[in-house]
């Protein structure tokens, strides 16, 4: 489980955002590190049988930066309030599909797929998804997946079909969609109960026939 020690730190930072009190508690970062990269190495352990491709990842290497880049932005708060471990099969810069888990005190969810893919695999995955739309259906229509995640989210989605589509496509409606992401919202509660590895990969396992559509696409 997440410690309650580490959603305080978060809680704490996020009202005191400066380098001075960072530096101050830097032990306790370090100890809700810890406490992060302990829950995220055990989850690699119990993901491995569904998800090969992440036996060989390192739960240090998985997890984001704390510190901001504020070069281009309004918000110049040096760090994030949360923690966030990128599981790809083929590692955190691999422009495939992965997995996600997001820790901040009252905003925390698991999700994955693509985020921002590059042009190419978007192309690819737009490509994939016509040549194989009851493929893919299926898959958002798996019972355990559909209570689990709902459906795509629709985060900036195209009003007009993508370029080399028609609008009478069957398949229209999908291909419109600029990300290809899913996520379950986790409660303090559920990051602080005994269940939430046992929920996490039950989460991370019904979305893997999703994540291997999508990375299927890049060949």
């Amino acid at each position: 489980m997440i410690d309650k020690k580490t959603l305080d730190f978060l809680s704490k930072l996020r009202k005191n955002n400066s380098k001075e009190w960072f530096d101050k508690n830097r032990k306790l970062y370090e100890e809700a590190k810890a406490n992060t990269e302990t829950f995220v190495s055990e989850l690699l352990i119990r993901m491995a049988p569904f998800e090969p491709g992440v036996a060989t990842l390192v739960a240090k290497k998985c997890l984001f930066r704390i510190n901001r880049d504020i070069r281009f932005s309004k918000n110049k708060s040096p760090y994030k309030s949360n923690f966030g471990a990128s599981i790809n099969p083929g590692g955190k810069k691999s422009p495939g599909a992965g997995y996600y888990l997001h820790i901040e005190p009252g905003n925390s969810f698991i999700g994955g797929g693509l985020y921002m893919p590059e042009p190419a695999m978007l192309a690819a995955v737009r490509q994939e998804i016509d040549y194989d739309l009851k493929g893919f259906n299926k898959i958002l229509a798996d019972k355990k997946f559909k209570k689990i995640f709902g459906g795509l989210e629709t985060i900036e989605k195209l009003q007009r079909p993508p370029k080399g589509y028609e609008e009478s496509n069957p398949a229209v409606d999908i291909l419109k969609h600029k990300h290809f992401i899913v996520s379950h919202m986790l409660s303090d509660t559920d990051l602080l109960s005994k269940n939430l590895l046992k929920q996490t990969v039950a989460a991370f396992d019904a979305m893997h026939p999703f994540i291997a559509f999508l990375n299927r696409a890049k060949g």
